[in-house]
Parts: structure tokens; C-alpha cells; sequence
């Protein structure tokens, strides 16, 4: 497959603050994170997606106000990811929008300034005026971080000057000094950012990634590995130069830390035969390999940042070079790296699982993905051994279920009171398992009727899918459903064959 490997100039957004506003934690720690925003639109009206329409009178018509509910829970999710409150020191965001208004050239340090005084969740109210909708949505996000404390960021946006259609792009906040700024376009997929950084005298290469959807689909697996040779040969060329090279490799990589085994029938995978990301600390400590993916210091039955289609998955990922764990300079502390879960905010209360954002009603949720942290240490050389990576390679080949097969269906709530919820409870309650009582109503794609509701059921394995359509229309059932939204009504989605099970039976 043809690249497309550029490499550009500096190119930075504003600074939220200036360095002296930037909050104090230990010197000797930093801490980096990798975060999917889930689609951060801005409110120009101007979208490459259909599905965040601006007007009419769709229950999902994306609004200001939902932006700045939507600003303030990321806000909330990166002072809450560390102990201090004041968000990591370096973070990877995926899913920016990029601004496809040419008129809009309202830049994030001119926005600042002309709202200084007013709060981003004031100004995000009813009819904007021109100035306000044509901002992007880099300015809203500094102008949010601002407000919320969350100081002293250096904003780097991925490069899309050649990529028209994209809709989405990655960007780095650092608080760190940056020293250099590359963009490596890749064709067909997004731009990997290389960010250069001092963190406290020690050099780091920090590469942002959103690599192509699809990670169970072997002809997207060949996008995802021209973003991987891209990325691996940029390593080779950093650690020829200096094999002690302190790299990290983060974000949405829509690939799992275990893809080949996860996916046998692919020839090659991405993350594993390309990049060379790999679990083996001995190999690392003996310089056999160079790259170590964080998600081996994890449980395996702890390993999980997303979910599809009722298992768990690992698509937000760490990669890091020997040079973060040989005990010089700056070492990645062992077992610091972990999901963000916060019940209530990013995660629903009553599953446990990654609380989706929906622009239902007044919107909620947050975001599809977990973000991962890890923390480094800085350490004069030869003071400590290298930092301990202690789990085995052990790794299941099958994902792990999100769900248990045998559920309490007495502890769910009757999707027959859905028909009575209101916009607000319904937004909260998208993704909630309900205890399903109906009378079958067959169709090419199954229905139910739930009271005086009929309601569409999405099954996407299509064994079981089969199997619920050997059901006679009429028959009363008894099944377990997802709530969802899909083009614009309410369905259940069926992720389990025990969910069809009459427990009656």
C-alpha cells in the first residue's frame, strides 16, 4: 500500500496559561495519558458526519449547551485521573473535529482573550453570535480547560492539510516544554503526531495515534498496518540514533494489545508483527526486543478500556521504548498504567462498562472509551534498578465478556417503562440492560411488542440472530435487551444467546 510519510515544521496551538500557572505535583513524577473524546464537535453547523445534525428537531440535534455539558465531563475526567486534580502532564486526544468552515479563522489564544471574564458554559447558551459559532473546537476545549483550572496546556493538532474528508483528527496537551513538532501523514488514515518533549532533562518522543476502525476486519488491518510502518520505521530511525531513546506510543490504535492471537485468520497484524509491540520483559531487558506494550502490566482479566458487541477490548493502548525502563532518567513506574473509571461520569453506574456519549435529549455519558494513565519517574542515574514490569505474557486469545452469562433478571428494569421515560431519563438510561416481557412480532429485522410498543431488536452474531427468528410471530418471550438509539428510535440490541433464554424454561 502506497505512504505517504511528511514530515513538517512546528506546528503548535495556543498555550491555555502561561508556565508559572501550571499547577506543582512531585518533580520526580509525570504522568501521560491517552483519551478519546468520542467526536468533539463545535457548533458551526458544519459536519462531515450526518448523524451530529445541527437543526431541526432531532432528539440527538447537537446544541451548545450539550458541548459545554460535554466540555465540562472531559474536564472532569482529566482532573479526577490524578491525585492532585490538575490532569495529566501530557495528554493524547482522539476524536477533535476538524473545521471544515473556511471562514472560521478564530484562533485558540485570540479566543481566550476576547472572552476572558465570561465562562465557557455562559457563553455556551441559546443562539451564539457569529464570532462565538465559527470558533473551532480547539478553542472551545482551551477555553473549557481554562476555565476549569486546568492550566498551563500547549495544544499540538494533528495535520489534515492533505486529508479533505477527514472529519477527526488527534491532538497532545503537554505542560512539558515542547522542543519539536513532526506530522506523518499517512495516506487513507490520520496523521500520527510526533511530539518531542522535556520532561525534566530527559528527552521523550511522544506519538499520537488514531489508527483505522475495524480491528476484527482483515482488510482494514492493512490501513492499520501502513500507519504501523510509518510509525516503526520513525522509531528505528530515533533509536539508531540513540538506542536509550525514551519513546511512548499512545491512543486509539484500533488494535488490540493481543490482536494476532485474538485474530488468527490475519496473515500480519499492526500493533504486533509491524510495530513489534510485544509483553515479554526479557526480552526487553535483554535488548532481543524494543517496544512494550503496557497492557501486559495489567491482570489479564483486568484488561479492557472499550467494549464491542458484548466483549471487552483493548483499543486505547501504551506502548513504550527500553529507554522508559532501564532504572536512567525517566522509568515507567511499574503498575501505574490503568483505565480512568469513574462511576457516574465516564462509566453507567449500574454495568460497570464505558459510558457512551449521547446527544439524547440534553445529552450524557461521556465517552465509548476509558482513557489510560500511566506515571513515569524521573531518577539520577544508577540510583534505582529498572522499574519493575511484572506481569507474564500470559493473555487470553478470547476477548473477555462483558457480561456474565447468568444475570439477575429481578434486579433489571421492565423495558415496558421506557414508553413513559422522559428525554433526560432516557439519555441516561441508553446502555442499560432491561428485562424484556413482549409478544414476538417477527420482520427482517426482529421486533417486540413491549406494551403498546413495538420495539426493533438488533442481534449483530448471526447465529443468534438466526435463532431468534425461528420464533413464531405472536410468541411470548422473555429476553434480556440493550437499550440504544439508532436512526432516530429506540431498539434493544441482544449480545448474548443467554439473553434469549426464557428462564421459565
Amino acid at each position: 500500500m502506497p505512504l505517504n510519510k511528511i514530515f513538517l515544521p512546528i506546528l503548535l496551538a495556543t498555550t491555555v496559561a502561561t508556565a508559572e500557572d501550571a499547577p506543582t505535583r512531585p518533580n520526580e513524577i509525570v504522568t501521560a495519558m491517552a483519551y478519546n473524546v468520542e467526536n468533539l464537535f463545535d457548533v458551526d453547523a458544519v459536519s462531515l458526519y450526518a448523524d451530529i445534525p445541527m437543526q431541526g428537531s432531532s432528539p440527538l440535534r447537537w446544541t451548545p449547551e450539550k458541548l459545554a455539558k460535554k466540555l465540562e465531563i472531559i474536564a472532569t475526567v482529566l482532573k479526577k485521573s490524578t491525585a492532585d486534580g490538575q490532569g495529566p502532564d501530557l495528554v493524547v486526544l482522539n476524536e477533535l473535529e476538524v473545521d471544515h468552515t473556511p471562514e472560521s479563522t478564530t484562533g485558540s489564544a485570540d479566543f481566550i482573550t476576547a472572552q476572558s471574564g465570561k465562562n465557557y458554559r455562559d457563553l455556551l447558551k441559546g443562539q451564539l453570535s457569529p464570532s462565538l459559532e465559527g470558533a473551532p473546537i480547539e478553542a472551545w476545549l482551551m477555553k473549557a480547560l481554562e476555565d476549569e483550572g486546568l492550566r498551563g496546556y500547549t495544544l499540538v493538532l494533528g495535520d489534515t492539510r492533505d486529508i479533505q474528508t477527514e472529519a477527526i483528527r488527534c491532538g497532545v496537551l503537554s505542560r512539558l516544554p515542547i522542543r519539536s513538532v513532526r506530522q506523518h501523514l499517512i495516506e487513507e488514515s490520520r496523521a500520527i503526531i510526533e511530539v518531542e518533549v522535556d520532561a525534566k532533562g530527559t528527552v521523550v518522543h511522544l506519538f499520537a495515534n488514531h489508527w483505522k476502525s475495524g480491528a476484527g476486519d482483515a482488510a482494514t488491518e492493512l490501513l492499520r498496518i501502513s500507519s504501523a510502518q510509518v510509525l516503526r520505521t520513525r522509531i528505528d530511525e530515533i533509536l539508531k540514533t540513540n538506542p536509550g531513546a525514551a519513546i511512548i506510543v499512545a491512543g486509539d490504535l484500533n488494535s488490540h494489545y493481543n490482536q494476532s492471537p485474538r485474530f488468527p485468520y490475519m496473515p500480519k497484524t499492526a500493533v504486533q508483527d509491524t510495530l513489534r509491540s510485544q509483553g515479554n520483559v526479557a526480552k526487553l531487558q535483554s535488548g532481543e526486543a524494543d517496544l512494550y506494550n503496557l497492557w501486559y502490566d495489567v491482570a489479564p482479566e483486568q484488561r479492557g478500556s472499550d467494549t464491542y458487541n458484548g466483549e471487552w477490548g483493548t483499543l486505547m493502548q501504551f506502548v513504550i521504548s527500553r529507554g522508559l525502563a532501564d532504572g536512567k532518567g525517566l522509568d515507567y513506574i511499574g503498575g501505574s498504567f490503568r483505565t480512568v473509571i469513574i462511576p457516574g461520569i465516564n462509566s453507567k453506574e449500574t454495568t460497570g462498562l464505558p459510558w457512551s456519549w449521547t446527544s439524547y435529549g440534553p445529552g450524557a455519558g461521556c465517552s465509548d472509551h476509558f482513557p489510560v494513565i500511566a506515571s513515569f519517574r524521573i531518577t539520577a542515574d544508577g540510583t534505582s534498578p529498572p522499574c519493575p514490569l511484572t506481569r507474564t505474557e500470559l493473555s487470553p486469545p478470547e476477548a473477555l465478556p462483558v457480561y456474565p452469562k447468568a444475570m439477575d433478571r429481578t434486579k433489571l428494569r421492565s423495558a415496558a417503562t421506557v414508553a413513559h421515560l422522559g428525554p433526560d431519563a432516557i439519555a441516561n438510561a441508553l446502555g442499560e440492560v432491561f428485562a424484556i416481557e413482549g409478544t414476538f412480532q417477527g420482520g427482517s429485522k426482529p421486533k417486540v411488542q413491549i406494551g403498546e410498543v413495538d420495539y426493533s431488536i438488533y442481534i449483530r452474531d448471526r447465529n443468534l440472530l438466526a435463532a431468534v427468528k425461528t420464533s413464531e410471530k405472536g410468541t411470548k418471550v422473555s429476553w434480556i435487551g440493550q437499550l440504544q438509539f439508532y436512526k432516530g428510535k429506540l431498539e434493544f440490541a441482544i449480545v448474548r444467546p443467554e439473553w434469549i433464554k426464557d428462564p421459565a424454561r
